[in-house]
């Protein structure tokens, strides 16, 4: 028997979440200078593509004034904006050929030592038939030579040469440069991916695994602490995702679907996200010694 999805929350319900949801964005927005009026076009222009492909009515057609009333943009604008399309993430090539590549050298056995550790490779095949970098590199792309994925890891510092002149890896990860493309595509593909999965869970029920351990009133040393531990934590379970991922990947004839596992650790000294604290609160802080075993969202 299939359940009526609960009813989607009002909207007075919806400004406080969504106030906390954009603040730390409207931080790097103003830091980057993206002016509100420039936000304000995007998000009409997303309003727009929205409305248009994501509530379409079946065996009709989408019309301006429909997605005027759905959208409350005047018609005009909405005939102007539709069919422009919103903008799209389309993952860098060399971000795909990288994590690839680092995910492959992290999973495949052959590319691990008897600990399960991602063993350094010799740059091409040697006597023994162990896998090499040439071959690690060629298993996921032939569209660039090793030689030039080298290059480039070895300027970033992703790998290094050993004593022994083999490909070691530095990085259990792509950790993209500070502000570079890279890291703003994975900004918008880790949000949107995380807030899909929130928003799911709100007007589906609980579908997604969307939870958090959190305490505060700590001390900043405790806090400290518990997100250097956290992190050793989400990088092992990560690790163990990958490896799943690539046995199934293994055995999978390839289709149109997509799936993630992200993970993430914050800390901060005074409840930011929350704007400033008046001197009572700050003077008096309070600990929450639960966490949060439901769905968040």
């Amino acid at each position: 028997m299939n359940e009526t999805p609960p009813a989607a929350p009002n909207p007075e319900r919806l400004h406080t979440p969504v106030a906390r949801l954009l603040r730390p964005l409207v931080r790097l927005f103003i830091r980057s200078g993206l002016t509100f009026p420039s936000v304000a076009e995007l998000l009409r222009e997303l309003y727009v593509n929205v409305a248009e492909h994501d509530f379409a009515l079946p065996d009709k057609e989408q019309t301006d004034s429909r997605v005027s009333l759905l959208t409350g943009v005047h018609r005009k604008e909405v005939s102007r904006l539709r069919g422009a399309g919103a903008p799209v993430g389309a993952a860098p090539a060399a971000v795909s050929r990288t994590s690839a590549i680092i995910a492959r050298w992290l999973a495949a056995p052959e590319y691990l030592d008897a600990d399960g550790r991602p063993r350094a490779l010799a740059r091409a095949a040697e006597p023994g038939g162990r896998a090499s970098f040439d071959d690690l590199v060629a298993s996921v792309t032939r569209d660039v030579r090793p030689r030039a994925v080298l290059d480039e890891w070895l300027d970033r510092k992703i790998a290094a040469i050993d004593a022994e002149g083999r490909v070691a890896l530095l990085q259990d990860a792509f950790v993209p440069p500070q502000g570079a493309d890279e890291q703003l595509y994975y900004l918008g593909r880790n949000l949107h991916d995380h807030a899909a999965a929130a928003v799911a869970n709100v007007l589906d029920g609980p579908r997604f695994l969307e939870r958090a351990v959190h305490y505060g009133g700590l001390s900043r040393e405790v806090s400290v602490e518990l997100e250097a531990k956290s992190r050793e934590i989400a990088l092992r379970a990560l690790q163990e995702a990958n490896r799943e991922a690539h046995l199934s990947c293994e055995s999978d004839p390839g289709g149109g679907s997509r799936w993630i596992m992200g993970v993430y650790v914050y800390r901060e000294d005074a409840a930011a996200a929350d704007g400033p604290a008046k001197p009572k609160e700050a003077a008096k802080p309070r600990r929450e010694r639960r966490n949060a075993g439901g769905e968040d969202s």
